[in-house]
């Protein structure tokens, strides 16, 4: 049976958070609010959650789940061949609504889909996310909703498509928008565009002026 806690009550908060940190370290999924849309996650390090959490979707391998850290100071661990291009995008718009696609350290034992050697990671704007990320560690996290379904913009619409394949539903109220992160490739020595959403491609070039748009 499914648990939900309303983050804007001091006490429920508490609880929640502590509930929804057991929750991931027994590899089970929660729900909780970011920056964009409410996301799915799970402990990035098993890939059983991490199975699950895919198949909550219903969401295939070939579709890879990013993940959300607490920190910019975890990347350390998680990607090699970071270049100087991809840190400053990271001081400018961390946290916020970036997602950086990069290479991960070869040795981490994880298993996120079909990655190709790569991860998408993010530091959410949202302080429930941050102190969860804080307490628990680097998560994968897809947004809250069915495959084919509108991202959930508010806890009821998670809860409502996800059911009781969630452990742990942390309620932050109705999110700022479900528009989605803007997604960038620092694979490469000059970072390419995947995906504009919060963040335009005119934005980013104030730090990156050679910044390149897919097509």
């Amino acid at each position: 049976m499914a648990r939900r806690y309303d983050t804007n009550d001091a006490t429920d908060r508490t609880t929640g958070l502590r509930e929804a940190a057991s929750a991931v370290r027994r590899g089970e999924l929660v729900v909780l609010p970011t920056d964009t849309v409410y996301g799915i996650g799970a402990d990035a390090f098993s890939r059983e959650a991490v199975g699950d959490l895919l198949e909550a979707k219903g969401r295939g391998r070939t579709m890879p789940t990013p993940v959300l850290i607490g920190s910019p100071n975890t990347l350390h661990g998680l990607v090699t061949d970071f270049s100087e291009l991809a840190w400053e995008l990271v001081d400018a718009f961390w946290p916020g609504a970036l997602t950086l696609v990069a290479r991960h350290q070869p040795s981490l034992q994880w298993d996120l889909g079909d990655t190709r050697g790569t991860v998408a990671v993010r530091m959410p704007l949202h302080p429930v996310a941050i102190e969860l990320l804080t307490e628990v560690g680097p998560m994968a996290v897809s947004s809250a909703n069915l495959t084919g379904h509108p991202a959930p913009e508010d806890c009821d619409a998670a809860q409502f498509m996800l059911g009781d394949a969630v452990s742990v539903y942390l309620d932050g109220g109705p999110t700022p928008g479900n528009v989605p992160s803007s997604i960038v490739d620092v694979t490469r020595e000059v970072p390419l565009l995947l995906r504009a959403g919060a963040l335009s491609a005119e934005e980013l070039r104030k730090v990156v002026p050679d910044l390149e748009v897919a097509n």
